[in-house]
């Protein structure tokens, strides 16, 4: 018989942790349909994102604004670069600097943002009350961590 879960025995299901990672992983397999068709993985759907709704952005602006780091963003910057999505320049005034702005074909893509949103809402059930609730939670549990400790 399985001992119940207590202070220091907790559940694998019962783990906040556990279940923001599976989240984490649902999230990512819903939008893999819908990103296929575009030639574009999640993560690089998020630096367009960001370009949409911020414009221009230099490479540590977009790890900041998206919770990453120099390690996973240059390679990610590189590669879509590569695939035409994005160009990255040295600011004129800062020549350490690198700008990342859209390309004619990075642009084209926000067309698609508006339907690839309302499906994953759908296929969460997020009602806009759902949505609102959730975004509450996980802003919290983000604002809880240092930005040194990420």
């Amino acid at each position: 018989m399985p001992e119940e879960a207590g202070p220091s025995n907790v559940a694998l299901d019962d783990m906040v942790c556990f279940n923001l990672h599976a989240a984490y992983r649902a999230v990512t397999a819903a939008y893999r349909p819908l990103l296929e068709p575009l030639g574009v993985s999640y993560p690089q759907y998020l630096v367009l994102a960001a370009l949409w709704d911020s414009g221009d952005l230099s490479v540590g602006t977009l790890v900041t604004r998206l919770q990453s780091d120099y390690g996973t963003m240059t390679p990610l910057l590189k590669r879509m670069e590569k695939q035409g999505l994005i160009r990255r320049t040295r600011n004129a005034q800062d020549e350490r600097s690198v700008i990342i702005a859209l390309t004619e074909h990075g642009e084209a893509l926000r067309v698609h943002s508006p339907g690839i949103y309302q499906s994953v809402v759908e296929t969460f059930g997020f009602t806009p009350e759902r949505a609102h609730a959730a975004l509450e939670v996980l802003r919290s549990i983000t604002a809880h961590v240092a930005p040194n400790d990420r």
